[in-house]
């Protein structure tokens, strides 16, 4: 388990970095396939990692509630190492209902990942649509729960999201995000 540090590649007000990567559906994503949201939540997870899946369920709110908010949860972890975290698991964890983003991709190649910075899972990126690009406006833990057994008191993303979409500053500071490391191909 490891404590991100804020060592991210992006910053405050950067682009969004661009992507295609194949969904769960078979669908083929890139940045211009959230262009009709607000904001775009992109969430570097697994399927295997006990932090990521405490936080499912927290990630399944925010895409059912929040209809200007597209969640995007984006794989990078090597499936050979780790096999539960391969595409055809990421494909049952949406059919049976577990996972229930806007969108579940694969980035096998692991390029995406590193682009964003991300180092855990999972580590979630909030983008803000300014017309022709997405920009970051938080990058921080989902909510105050630091363990998969404690209990959520604050659910900060939630707050940031809702002053994204509103257009407001975001009144919660950043925390990085704990987890598992995500599991680099050598």
């Amino acid at each position: 388990m490891v404590l991100t540090e804020s060592d991210s590649k992006l910053s405050q007000g950067d682009a969004a970095p661009e992507f295609s990567l194949p969904g769960t559906d078979e669908e083929t994503y890139t940045l211009d396939s959230f262009a009709e949201y607000d904001a775009l939540l992109v969430v570097f997870t697994c399927n295997h990692c006990p932090y990521a899946q405490a936080k499912f369920d927290e990630l399944n709110y925010l895409a059912r509630t929040y209809d200007e908010l597209a969640v995007v949860g984006i794989n990078p972890n090597d499936a050979a190492e780790y096999p539960d975290d391969s595409f055809d698991r990421m494909r049952e964890l949406v059919e049976d209902g577990t996972i229930q983003y806007t969108a579940y991709l694969r980035d096998e190649s692991q390029a995406v990942a590193r682009e964003y910075g991300a180092v855990c899972t999972p580590d979630p990126f909030l983008f803000e649509n300014v017309g022709d690009d997405f920009e970051l406006r938080f990058h921080s833990r989902i909510d105050d729960a630091m363990t998969p057994d404690e209990e959520v008191t604050d659910y900060e993303m939630r707050t940031a999201v809702e002053a994204v979409i509103s257009g407001d500053e975001i009144p919660v500071s950043e925390t990085p995000s704990q987890g598992c490391s995500i599991k680099w191909k050598d």
